[in-house]
């Protein structure tokens, strides 16, 4: 990707020390919040855990370990198998995923420098190689905890559209569409929009089987 000085400046000495100082006074704010959510899903989870932790590709495709609350059982059939996703799903899971709730421990990521609060959101290790070409570009910058497909549709947009949002977010990259995605997250966080896929089976989005 061939960033212009102002974007590289940007990126380096703006983007990155406010998303570590606004991570680690975020992190101190809600701490009550994270140690109520731990105490309530230790009990909703029935001694699933607290956290999930799953391998996801960062920047240029570098693998990290991205956090989020547990929002699931992990209940199985006769057979053994987990049973639906739906099924699994908790009460409090359902009001920790509207509320983003779930999200809050990327913060640590966030520290870490593997994410950013804005940027395309880090999907599944296993899709890398059913994206194309301009798709793969996604992975040009730091993913985030909110993008701008998640303020255009989030999981009631289609796969492919998600893909050219993520990318004209790695063009377009700066302080005015950061700002807008910011704003614009809370707006959906307080309004609890596009959480699930408009009629879809699954309680989640759809996976991603490539493209013809």
């Amino acid at each position: 990707m061939n960033l212009t000085f102002g974007q590289k400046f940007y990126i380096h000495c703006i983007k990155r020390p406010i998303g570590f100082w606004g991570a680690l006074v975020a992190l101190i704010l809600l701490s009550p919040i994270f140690i109520c959510m731990m105490v309530l899903l230790h009990f909703a989870n029935k001694g699933a855990g607290v956290f999930f932790s799953q391998d996801r590709p960062g920047k240029n495709e570098k693998i990290f370990k991205a956090l989020k609350f547990k929002t699931m059982t992990d209940e199985r059939d006769a057979d053994g198998k987990l049973l639906p996703d739906a099924d699994r799903l908790t009460p409090i899971g359902k009001f920790v995923r509207s509320t983003s709730i779930d999200e809050l421990p990327q913060l640590i990521n966030i520290l870490k420098g593997d994410m950013a609060f804005i940027g395309p959101r880090p999907l599944l290790v296993k899709y890398l190689p059913l994206y194309s070409a301009e798709q793969h570009r996604r992975h040009d910058v730091t993913p985030g905890m909110s993008g701008w497909a998640q303020v255009n549709g989030r999981n009631n947009i289609s796969w492919t559209k998600k893909f050219e949002y993520d990318v004209y977010y790695v063009d377009h990259i700066g302080p005015k569409m950061d700002g807008k995605v910011f704003f614009t997250t809370i707006k959906k966080v307080l309004g609890r929009a596009d959480i699930n896929q408009t009629g879809g089976s699954s309680a989640t989005m759809e996976p991603f089987n490539g493209e013809n």
